[in-house]
């Protein structure tokens, strides 16, 4: 039997380690069945969201009706933490008679050791083929065979790449044997909390592949136009399924080039801007393979590790619970609580706020997003909040702080999604929504603008 072990790629389509699997089964003559691991101490330990966990395990239930269409049963077992994980499959394979194992390659620090420990106790050939990213993590070097440092030079590269060797897209795979009856595993009924969240997040893998073709076809044009603006539908909403591997980067190549009939390649071009951010999406994944500290709660720039961080923590709980009296910030905590999810540009101006405005790390803006996201992905967390904190990779980054007065008047300008979520100031005029001051039960400012961002620059000054 040829086993494909399933993680963050719970899908069937563009799948290599499953084409892979199929094609060894043919030539062998033997039958292909999936697995799935649930680690939920690790899980916990790594700061995943519950409704995140809510998510991936309904969504291996879905994959695993899915696989059992194609004739492919899914098997799955617990095992508690990473380091158990060797022994445990080991055993496994063996009692099954499983002859190879196939699955995409991690570039995570933890999950590369455990595959290395997982290659080395399974009596049989195990097979981890790259998967995450449009071209390999690694594979993107500069001229003397080094890995980019900041992102523009890293996307001429990239699309260097594209336009000479272009992208596959493997085919739809078929049955290979009669359909099978799935048995769902068995959860728990959701909390008000996950039903809420999760009634935004169908996890069907057509249901993902129709928002993206709706996506490409009513708003990848706009974009550019739309993105920044938290009130608007302009972001393609698909970071969910593109975190837990439901969509590939390659669907979503096929999907601008089916939609548009043409790849853009240039800035300006429509649907580059789009396409831009796949390619950030794929820059963080190079770094994170490339650079293993980052996986290990170290900033990218080594000597940033001096900085003389904030340990307030009557600030930190306040930017957590959506009282700092900076409205922007404020309505964006308190949708990312009740929704498992915030808009990239909100992204953008909590963690400025969090590191610029109340000095306080990175690493905790991280793990909090991290315990609240239901598209929490290490690379894109990591390498959003050191871009944030001015500690990753990035050319000029210490001077760059967010306004939160000035981001929320610029991107939210008549308030709509600041009443949204702070119905206190709801009955504000939009010329005083974004400087309230206290106003009843909405807080002042916790910190000065003003002097705060010359406090950021003079740390980062100070380290020499």
């Amino acid at each position: 039997m040829q086993l494909v072990w399933f993680r963050q790629d719970l899908r069937v389509v563009d799948h290599r380690a499953l084409t892979q699997a199929r094609q060894r089964a043919r030539e062998r003559g033997e039958a292909v069945a999936g697995l799935f691991i649930i680690s939920r101490e690790q899980w916990r330990h790594h700061h995943m969201a519950a409704v995140r966990e809510r998510f991936l395990l309904e969504r291996v239930n879905q994959l695993g009706a899915e696989l059992a269409r194609l004739g492919i049963p899914l098997h799955l077992i617990e095992v508690p933490w990473f380091r158990e994980i060797p022994s445990a499959l080991a055993s496994w394979v063996r009692e099954r008679g499983v002859s190879e194992l196939h699955a995409h390659s991690a570039i995570e620090i933890d999950e590369r050791r455990r595959d290395e420990a997982v290659a080395a106790a399974l009596p049989i050939p195990s097979h981890f083929v790259p998967g995450c990213c449009v071209f390999a993590p690694g594979e993107i070097r500069t001229g003397k065979g080094e890995p980019f440092k900041v992102f523009t030079p890293f996307s001429r590269a990239w699309l260097g790449q594209l336009a000479s060797r272009g992208f596959s897209l493997l085919p739809t795979p078929r049955p290979i044997a009669a359909p099978l009856t799935w048995q769902a595993w068995p959860l728990p009924e959701r909390s008000e909390h996950e039903q809420r969240v999760l009634a935004d997040w169908p996890v069907a893998e057509g249901e993902a592949e129709a928002r993206l073709r709706e996506f490409v076809e009513a708003e990848v044009t706009a974009y550019a136009e739309r993105r920044d603006f938290p009130a608007r539908q302009g972001t393609s909403r698909l970071s969910t399924y593109l975190a837990a591997g439901v969509l590939s980067p390659n669907q979503c190549l096929a999907a601008i080039q089916s939609g548009l009939g043409v790849l853009p390649m240039e800035k300006g071009a429509p649907g580059f801007a789009w396409l831009n951010e796949l390619i950030w999406r794929e820059f963080y994944r190079h770094l994170l393979y490339l650079e293993p500290h980052l996986s290990m709660n170290q900033p990218f720039q080594r000597h940033t590790r001096a900085l003389a961080w904030s340990h307030d923590e009557k600030h930190f709980t306040a930017w957590c619970e959506g009282r700092t009296g900076y409205p922007i910030v404020d309505a964006a905590m308190r949708c990312l609580k009740q929704t498992g999810w915030m808009h990239n540009r909100l992204r953008m101006i909590v963690a400025s706020f969090l590191t610029k405005d109340l000095h306080i790390s990175w690493r905790r803006g991280e793990d909090y997003f991290m315990s609240q996201l239901i598209d929490g992905d290490l690379a894109a967390n990591n390498g959003g909040w050191q871009w944030a904190a001015g500690t990753g990779a990035d050319a000029a980054p210490y001077f760059r702080v967010f306004n939160p007065t000035t981001q929320g008047e610029r991107f939210d300008p008549e308030g709509t999604f600041i009443r949204r979520w702070i119905p206190e100031l709801a009955a504000l005029p939009a010329a005083r929504l974004h400087q309230p001051g206290p106003l009843g039960n909405y807080p002042a400012p916790i910190v000065d603008h003003g002097a705060a961002r010359l406090r950021a620059i003079a740390m980062f000054k100070e380290l020499g």
